[in-house]
């Protein structure tokens, strides 16, 4: 039987104007994520950052960078987004085609966070990745915050790409964990435990990365995505920000 298959996320609303107005909104939003932070204030600044220690894992797609948010920043975004209210996201289950899926989640389109994040470092990850002949562009201004509480998880899926119009579409998933190891609360006792991102292929288990605070995961989505999961948490809240690279 075939991994299954998460449903499509929505793709952003269509810009007005169409493709040069596109166009024309990501210039602008080129120039103020430079100054740091995200759109009309809502969201904590971003700080570029150097030295970016980027972990390859042999043989696979997978790229786990440490420290690509600061902790100040993590809680910030954590801070946001419950102030804005999380929605539960569930599914149909496997018995009707959906990986199981139980977490809360939040959706926005803001192409000023999502540029913010891109030319804070993940640009520089993908200078020399190309894929089908395309190189990547940006992020997908649809970004997604994912909570897991207590007993929730999301069962093994692949991510599929999203073709964003204009001969633009996604290849690789970017995951910044937002909670985890590492957080302030480690030295409280109520620190993260489980939610961890498990790759399988045909043998098995091929790569288990635990939620660290500030860590950033990116691995190859599509055609070519390794079956993964969100294993179950065990205690206290998974916190998770979520987008894709574009590529052109």
């Amino acid at each position: 039987m075939p991994p299954n298959r998460k449903r499509r996320a929505p793709a952003m609303e269509p810009a007005a104007g169409g493709a040069g107005q596109q166009r024309q909104n990501k210039a602008s939003a080129s120039k103020k994520a430079k100054k740091g932070g995200g759109s009309g204030g809502r969201w904590p600044a971003v700080k570029p950052k150097k030295d970016l220690q980027i972990n390859r894992l042999r043989g696979t797609h997978l790229l786990t960078i440490p420290d690509f948010f600061t902790s100040a920043e993590a809680k910030a975004f954590i801070d946001v987004a419950e102030s804005m209210g999380f929605a539960h996201q569930g599914s149909l289950g496997p018995l009707k085609g959906e990986a199981y899926r139980d977490n809360d989640r939040i959706s926005v389109t803001d192409p000023l966070l999502a540029q913010a994040i891109w030319e804070s470092g993940i640009n520089r990850i993908f200078t020399d990745i190309n894929v089908s002949g395309k190189v990547a562009t940006g992020l997908n201004p649809n970004i997604r915050f994912y909570r897991y509480t207590e007993g929730q998880r999301f069962g093994r899926h692949i991510d599929e790409s999203v073709d964003l119009g204009d001969g633009t579409k996604t290849y690789y998933t970017l995951l910044i964990y937002l909670s985890g190891k590492g957080s302030a609360k480690d030295s409280s006792g109520t620190a993260l435990v489980g939610g961890e991102t498990v790759f399988y292929d045909q043998r098995g288990v091929v790569a288990e990365v635990a939620p660290v605070q500030g860590l950033a995961l990116l691995h190859l989505h599509g055609a070519k995505c390794m079956l993964h999961e969100a294993r179950v948490v065990k205690k206290n809240a998974k916190y998770v920000l979520r987008s894709d690279v574009v590529f052109s």
